[in-house]
């Protein structure tokens, strides 16, 4: 794999040589608009409503809107003078207890590997493991700064950039969750309870989870380069359960019927 990024971690007095790997590889199917009369590819242009011609990216200015139809444009000396100081370590301000960081922070995921094996780099993702304890730090990368956290991750570091608060919308935006709830009953609860028990594994595999659309897409672009007939599969229809009075199962009828198809698979 190639880094994306090649620093060090400030740990005291003690600094620790590192190199970032991305964790994730997108694996995603690359769409090209096409013009759905002739089938070729499309451009879009950068078009100026006001100059009437398409712009060059030469003369593309950034700006921000002030008020409608006003901008404050950013030149590059302006850019330039604001612009974060490039930094090359990871500045540890804090340790904390690992379930303190609120998942929804969660940004984007690195393996954070030695230059090469030394003792420091040993001794600092032992410590970490054995105490429970995660780093918070900061450095920049990409003229952003950056707020991380470095755990210890199986044979080495996992760091994990994090949003601002202020990046994060607050679930109590989201008026209808901010209503009455309904109730529960205590049956309704237990039935919910048994169907999680049935259904719950002692390991996660994620390997059992497949991109099903990504998949079918593939063999369909492998039988067109290969000149055969594209054959497109029926649509399956899935089977509606029983109905309540009004149309719809009732949530009990629901639970006590998932229960019943769970334990009759099993059998």
């Amino acid at each position: 794999m190639k880094s994306v990024w090649n620093g060090s971690i400030a740990f005291g007095l003690v600094s620790i040589p590192v190199q970032l790997f991305s964790v994730a590889q997108e694996h995603i199917l690359g769409f090209k608009m096409l013009c759905g009369t002739c089938n070729r590819p499309i451009r879009m242009k950068r078009w100026c409503d006001h100059c009437k011609k398409e712009v060059a990216w030469d003369n593309v200015a950034k700006g921000l809107e002030l008020s409608k139809g006003e901008y404050f444009v950013l030149t590059q000396d302006v850019v330039k003078s604001i612009k974060p100081v490039k930094t090359t370590s990871i500045r540890i301000v804090e340790f904390i207890d690992a379930e303190l960081v609120d998942p929804v922070y969660f940004n984007t995921h690195y393996y954070a590997a030695p230059v090469k094996l030394d003792r420091a780099y040993t001794l600092f993702q032992h410590a970490l493991g054995s105490m429970g304890k995660v780093a918070i730090g900061d450095f920049v990368m990409r003229d952003r700064e950056q707020v991380c956290m470095i755990q210890s991750y199986r044979s080495g570091l996992l760091m994990t950039t994090l949003y601002y608060n202020y990046e994060v919308r607050p679930v109590e935006n989201i008026a209808i969750l901010q209503e009455e709830q309904p109730t529960i009953s205590a049956n309704e609860l237990k039935l919910a309870k048994q169907l999680i028990d049935q259904l719950t594994k002692k390991k996660f595999d994620i390997t059992n989870f497949k991109d099903t659309f990504a998949e079918e897409l593939k063999k369909l672009v492998k039988q067109k380069k290969e000149g055969k007939v594209v054959k497109l599969k029926e649509e399956i229809k899935v089977k509606k359960g029983k109905r309540g009075k009004a149309g719809a199962p009732s949530l009990m009828e629901a639970l006590e019927e998932s229960l019943k198809g769970k334990k009759g698979a099993r059998r």
